[in-house]
């Protein structure tokens, strides 16, 4: 089975659906399940549908196991970043390849230890290669401009950097958001394939010539223009099928 994780903006589809509540160990899931020409695809907000949970409260934990319990193996998720790099403009789509994590306080694992021997988990390739290139490859077919890659700069949240902590960041990395961290790192610790596809809303703050304002409607605007396209080329992906024999995934876990 597949799935859909909706960043900021990103809150539904436009097909019907069904509720489906799944109970996990880390709290309650609710997630929409919709049917197109009789391919089940999952979709989770990960702010909920009203935007009301913050990225520093999100249960990353109860989501993604919420996900692995229903089934699903492969992920795609949207997220809106702010741009530290000249190059990816307002409004460019970029493909997630790689992540630096500045996050201070939330749950980064499923492996605590305890009666549960040590395991550590791979992150040479983040996120699934196949993923990544299928979606090249179908933006492609379907008309939707991909800018690049691009390595994702996840900060705490919930508010924006300062100038000067994106003068560090730039060095490190292209893109800043505030979720992709835990999400990545607890798929690939299920054995999931999952992938991030950038949705630039704004300059980071003193990046591109700009005050650093963030303007919530031009955020919102940027996601609108996008998401229907992106959307599109995930279900078409999904529609075609997929296999984790193209990748490392689902075996990623190193036990000591």
């Amino acid at each position: 089975m597949k799935a859909i994780i909706g960043g900021t903006g990103v809150y539904g589809t436009s097909y019907d659906s069904r509720v489906e509540r799944v109970k996990t160990k880390y709290g309650e899931v609710d997630l929409d399940v919709i049917n197109i020409d009789g391919e089940e695809i999952v979709f989770l907000a990960r702010h909920g549908k009203d935007h009301s949970v913050p990225p520093h409260l999100i249960n990353y934990r109860a989501n993604i196991m919420a996900l692995k319990e229903f089934g699903v193996k492969f992920i795609y998720a949207t997220a809106a970043v702010g741009s530290c790099n000249t190059d990816f403009a307002p409004g460019d789509i970029v493909v997630i390849k790689d992540f630096v994590d500045f996050t201070k306080a939330r749950p980064v694992t499923f492996f605590e230890g305890g009666e549960e021997p040590v395991r550590h988990v791979d992150m040479s390739d983040p996120y699934c290669k196949n993923l990544r290139e299928k979606f090249y490859q179908y933006s492609e077919e379907l008309g939707l401009n991909i800018k690049g890659d691009a390595v994702y700069i996840c900060t705490e949240g919930p508010r924006f950097e300062t100038a000067s902590e994106i003068r560090m960041y730039k060095n490190f990395g292209d893109v800043a958001g505030m979720t992709s961290v835990p999400e990545v790192v607890l798929a690939k610790e299920l054995g999931l394939c999952y992938a991030t596809v950038g949705i630039v809303t704004n300059w980071c703050t003193g990046i591109g010539g700009q005050a650093g304002k963030h303007d919530l409607q031009e955020i919102q605007d940027s996601v609108n223009e996008n998401r229907e396209k992106i959307t599109e080329v995930f279900i078409r992906i999904f529609k075609e099928g997929l296999d984790q024999e193209s990748c490392y995934c689902k075996n990623s876990i190193i036990q000591l």
